[in-house]
């Protein structure tokens, strides 16, 4: 019998050598004889999200602190693989909450980003996962995330739109109850970078 059977598993570098050939390339020459090894260290770094919790990011960085004004952090940057054809998407995400005597250390916010960034995705989905998160680890009054992202399937393949961008968002608490507070953040939001 050629090749593996069902119950024998290929290793990514065995399978990147075989979309090589596949694709009508010599695996066997100079520029593609470290490929398939290259290509396996890189997805495993792109979706490390998929062996991170939420918890190991935020560690001990929740405080008690009498707080109530929102809290913004703005243009974090992500890069993510869309799983319906494993291309890259990469933007920026903006996350806002109103605590409720309970803060994040400002720098736990972008290791959420990435446990859910880092990992086979789709933006809307990422967006949802980036809130409920904050929701959970905090307990906030609410929570307000956007995200902005420009998609390799949309631009190097398909319709190849290459000046498209994508915008989710996911608004829970008194984001979604409260006008004003939506509109403020939202106005933060559109203010980015004018």
């Amino acid at each position: 019998m050629d090749g593996p059977t069902r119950t024998q598993a290929l290793t990514t570098e065995e399978l990147v050598r075989r979309l090589l050939e596949n694709l009508g390339e010599d695996p066997t020459r100079e520029g593609l004889l470290r490929t398939p090894d290259r290509v396996a260290r890189s997805y495993t770094e792109l979706t490390q999200g998929h062996g991170q919790s939420v918890e190991e990011a935020v560690g001990e960085g929740v405080f008690h602190e009498d707080c109530s004004e929102m809290v913004v952090v703005k243009d974090i940057e992500f890069y993510s693989l869309c799983e319906h054809h494993m291309l890259p998407f990469f933007g920026r995400v903006h996350v806002a909450y109103i605590p409720d005597g309970r803060i994040l250390g400002l720098s736990k916010i972008p290791r959420i980003v990435d446990v859910f960034a880092r990992r086979l995705q789709v933006q809307e989905r990422m967006t949802v996962q980036i809130a409920e998160a904050i929701q959970k680890v905090v307990a906030p009054k609410g929570v307000g995330v956007v995200a902005d992202a420009s998609h390799l399937c949309m631009m190097m393949r398909g319709v190849q739109k290459q000046n498209s961008s994508t915008m989710t968002s996911c608004l829970l608490g008194t984001f979604r109850s409260d006008f004003r507070t939506r509109s403020e953040f939202l106005g933060l939001v559109r203010s980015i970078g004018h």
